[in-house]
């Protein structure tokens, strides 16, 4: 069997494992390493659970997405209900500041407008609509306010990267431009790749994350 089958063999059966993820419509393919997820999925949040368990299996180097969104008539929603509920649930989440997001809606895609302090309540907010009846897509537009200090943010993301055991120091470089922090350098999988991307994000002063890592 070659590695390309194996590959594909992994991928649906890590599709096939995660509950979130809908049964027997999606296809994949794989090309030295790059995946190719198509199909449909009855919702958003299916579409994206099938993404990220592709990307976490041993051996993807990347994910081509090209799932098309078939809202179930269960879920179906206009799109003034869905931005009424979208309104509803941001204001119930704690972690996101009021009233610093707008929502647009538009056939059934989420646009998300605003600006908030760090990359969590950015996260948040788009984690908080992605599940919503009706939703079909989300495009998060919310940018970060910049913070005035970020002299020592390449040392603390050195050091947060130091603090995983996964990590070895001497294989990712970080540098930093006013607020835009680049990785380079190599890791062992997406699912580090996407860890060390979330480290840089936590750091004060981050406005922009380039992750070009690339899978060893």
């Amino acid at each position: 069997m070659s590695h390309d089958a194996r590959l594909q063999k992994a991928v649906l059966a890590e599709l096939n494992w995660d509950p979130s993820v809908p049964a027997g419509h999606i296809g994949v393919t794989a090309n030295n390493g790059v995946v190719t997820l198509s199909g449909h999925a009855g919702s958003y949040a299916a579409k994206y659970a099938a993404e990220r368990a592709a990307a976490r299996v041993d051996g993807v180097k990347a994910v081509a997405e090209k799932i098309e969104v078939q809202l179930e008539d269960r879920f179906k929603r206009g799109d003034e209900a869905i931005a009424s509920a979208i309104v509803e649930r941001l204001s119930w989440d704690t972690t996101i500041p009021a009233d610093c997001i707008k929502a647009q809606v538009e056939d059934g895609w989420v646009s998300l407008r605003g600006e908030v302090r760090w990359h969590f309540q950015r996260d948040a907010a788009e984690t908080a609509v992605r599940p919503l009846a009706g939703v079909v897509g989300v495009v998060n537009h919310i940018t970060l306010k910049p913070l005035v200090d970020v002299t020592d943010v390449s040392n603390d993301i050195r050091t947060a990267l130091h603090r995983s055991w996964f990590f070895d120091g001497d294989t990712i470089k970080v540098s930093v431009d006013g607020g835009t922090v680049r990785l380079t350098g190599s890791v062992d999988s997406p699912h580090d790749r996407m860890v060390a991307e979330r480290t840089a994000w936590a750091a004060p002063g981050a406005v922009k994350v380039e992750n070009m890592l690339e899978i060893a």
